[in-house]
């Protein structure tokens, strides 16, 4: 893959190396003396190196990738046609009924008429007619007396006819 070889030279610990890292057995190389391609690396078993890395893919250009289709939009895509036709159908029959809907109007408007003629008129009828047959003055009355003694006593009454 690499086809130039670089030479890893080292030399002794330098004065500025971080304390943080373990103290090497050998001699340290410098940051600067690392070539490209190699970068400190931690092993399994813990012990630092310096190794050759794969290089990083160049990044691919992005590709649309085909989404599902989410439920929502497809119960709304079949619903669609179904509701637009539904709404036609009901607007065309509202066309070929609309004489017999105006016929069925004027009918529910004289009903109503009729009603409201018989509210008023029904009574006027019925006072006229117990005037006419001398009824209407006369009337019965009746008066209840009732008396009880105690909780659960006999209770007795008269009735009284005027």
């Amino acid at each position: 893959m690499h086809d130039t070889a670089y030479e890893i030279t080292t030399q002794p610990r330098p004065a500025d190396y971080p304390a943080y890292l373990p103290t090497p057995e050998g001699p340290v190389m410098l940051p600067s003396e690392i070539p490209p391609g190699v970068q400190m690396v931690t092993l399994p078993g813990g012990i630092r190196t310096l190794a050759y890395t794969q290089p990083s893919a160049p990044a691919a250009p992005l590709v649309p990738v085909s989404q599902p289709i989410p439920a929502w939009a497809k119960t709304t895509a079949l619903l669609t046609p179904t509701i637009g036709g539904g709404i036609a159908a009901a607007g065309i029959g509202l066309s070929y009924a609309a004489p017999g809907l105006i016929a069925v109007s004027q009918a529910l408007w004289s009903a109503v008429a009729l009603i409201a003629a018989a509210a008023v008129g029904v009574p006027v009828l019925l006072r006229l007619g117990r005037a006419a047959t001398g009824t209407g003055r006369g009337s019965t009355h009746i008066t209840q007396n009732i008396t009880a003694s105690g909780m659960f006593g006999k209770a007795n009454g008269t009735i009284n006819h005027h």
